[in-house]
């Protein structure tokens, strides 16, 4: 693995897109924080592969792409979109498809993913699943 902080972001930005949490937990390092736009905290690898697995099954075809990306040192910026479409049961309905700005936050260590941090609106989302009915 490259240990160019850029190329670190870029092959985890490709392991996101894979929607393969298992590869994603591969790029984490041990003790990996996730900060989602809410400012909510996530730590610990494994723990980390589980969310993303649930979120997986929840948006099964999330994708980000970015449009500018740049670093500082291990710190590096991405700004582009996140897209997927909610679903509660695998099935995908365009009328769930949402799509955002989004720009995230990544502190690279060792050539792994030390912190990935969040930038996005989610209202798009959350506006699609306040309209689902109870699952039940």
């Amino acid at each position: 693995m490259s240990s160019n902080a850029i190329d670190v972001v870029l092959e985890f930005e490709r392991a996101i897109n894979s929607r393969d949490a298992a590869s994603v937990a591969a790029l984490l390092t041990a003790n990996s924080v996730l900060v989602d736009s809410l400012g909510a905290r996530v730590e610990g690898r494994q723990k980390l592969r589980a969310g993303w697995e649930g979120y997986y099954k929840m948006v099964p075809d999330y994708v980000i792409s970015h449009e500018e990306i740049f670093a500082q040192g291990d710190t590096v910026a991405m700004f582009g979109t996140a897209q997927g479409t909610f679903s509660q049961d695998g099935t995908l309905k365009k009328e769930n498809f949402w799509k955002c700005p989004a720009a995230w936050r990544a502190v690279v260590q060792d050539g792994k993913i030390a912190v990935w941090q969040v930038y996005a609106d989610n209202e798009p989302i959350r506006a699609i699943m306040r309209k689902q009915p109870a699952k039940g």
